[in-house]
């Protein structure tokens, strides 16, 4: 978010848990990039905050529980206040639990499996409106084709990321698998560790594929730990994502933190990859 809105968004979050009856003395940023994450204090609870004209938190909020009615392990709302997207000032707020940390260190890779295999038998569970996506890869593309959103990219990269996008998507499409609702982006940032066990949060890229595009974004030792998963798919559904996360740091307006650096590294590891595994992006 960009600090000209930080101020207000984080005073909007504070004012609306006030509002409700909750109180709200002081905000601790936990995340910050297109939606500010805060736990509010001493209520201790986490407020989700984005600009109403960016926001899908509806979607959001009505798939968290549908979800949670499954059984699957997705972070559950705020219970002391109705369980809506509040607006405030020209922003959209979400009240969620919060979470401490239930142990330190990264997650197993066979639990975190099996915590995406039990979120992904309730997604199938759903009928709900998503994008595909290949709607994601195609936003990719457009900065791709864009220069004048992209201006720092060299030729020769543009090149190398618009050739990976488009032939990876058609090797993936022409497999023909089976696909299902997704989570869109269940990394390890989106993963918490709590005392309730595994709970996956921030469903707002969800999307319609193949599970294997899902695992893509986990760490790569959790593919190995899930029953049925297409290696071969996995792979190529690998570099595609991080084709993806990669053109988007090189937008103009993207505002990671060290994006930029970040861009630079996984550039090579693309090429890198490419290389491992013999594939072609000029056919």
């Amino acid at each position: 978010m960009q600090a000209s809105e930080f101020t207000r968004a984080v005073a909007a979050a504070m004012s609306i848990a006030s509002s409700l009856g909750l109180t709200a003395d002081d905000a601790v940023v936990l995340h910050n990039s297109n939606k500010l994450a805060l736990r509010l204090l001493p209520c201790d609870v986490l407020a989700r905050v984005a600009p109403v004209a960016q926001q899908v938190a509806q979607f959001e909020l009505e798939l968290a529980q549908r979800l949670a009615e499954t059984g699957s392990p997705v972070a559950a709302l705020e219970p002391r206040v109705e369980p809506r997207v509040y607006e405030r000032d020209g922003f959209a707020v979400t009240l969620w639990t919060f979470y401490e940390p239930a142990t330190p260190g990264e997650v197993p890779p066979a639990d975190y499996a099996h915590a995406l295999g039990r979120l992904h038998d309730g997604m199938r569970k759903l009928d709900v409106p998503t994008p595909h996506f290949t709607d994601r890869v195609e936003e990719a593309q457009q900065l791709v084709a864009s220069r004048d959103r992209t201006p720092e990219l060299a030729d020769a990269d543009r090149e190398l990321l618009g050739g990976t996008l488009r032939s990876l998507r058609r090797s993936i499409g022409e497999r023909g698998g089976a696909e299902q609702v997704l989570h869109g982006e269940p990394h390890p940032g989106n993963l918490l560790s709590t005392k309730s066990g595994l709970l996956f949060i921030d469903f707002e890229t969800c999307c319609r594929g193949p599970v294997e595009f899902d695992l893509a974004h986990a760490p790569d030792e959790v593919g190995e730990h899930y029953p049925g998963a297409d290696q071969g798919l996995l792979r190529e559904c690998r570099i595609l994502m991080l084709a993806m996360v990669t053109m988007w740091r090189w937008d103009r307006d993207d505002q990671l933190p060290d994006g930029r650096r970040l861009a630079a590294e996984w550039l090579g590891q693309i090429r890198a990859a490419l290389d491992r595994d013999g594939l072609d992006i000029h056919g």
